[in-house]
């Protein structure tokens, strides 16, 4: 089973950009029909999807925040990395990243998040 660790800088001032890694352990990146997915909950609020990026390198961002993210990859690294820039104190979140595939089997494998904070 996958593992995820999410890491970044835990405050961010406001207009920067923030700049999040997702390590992966127990899998690659590359494997068949895995996405790799940015999901955030502000406090008080529910999981925000983000914008993934699969196993064959396809992006796809929530219209929420396509203007100002950037979803990548280091295969080397086996990472995945979120770009979010212009930031706001209502980005302040608990970032979480996630793999998820149907097939051949069901994985729904989340990071333990890692909270950010944006300084106005």
């Amino acid at each position: 089973q996958v593992q995820l660790q999410e890491s970044g800088p835990g405050l961010v001032k406001s207009s920067q950009t923030l700049s999040l890694i997702c390590t992966v352990s127990g899998g690659s990146i590359t494997t068949n029909y895995y996405a790799w997915s940015w999901i955030r909950q502000p406090p008080g609020k529910g999981l925000e999807w983000m914008g993934v990026i699969t196993y064959d390198d396809s992006t796809y961002y929530s219209p929420s925040f396509k203007s100002r993210t950037a979803i990548s990859r280091d295969t080397h690294k086996n990472q995945f990395s979120l770009q979010l820039s212009s930031v706001t104190p209502e980005d302040t979140a608990v970032y979480y990243c996630n793999a998820y595939r149907t097939f051949p089997d069901r994985v729904d494998s989340w990071g333990q998040g890692t909270q950010v904070a944006v300084s106005s």
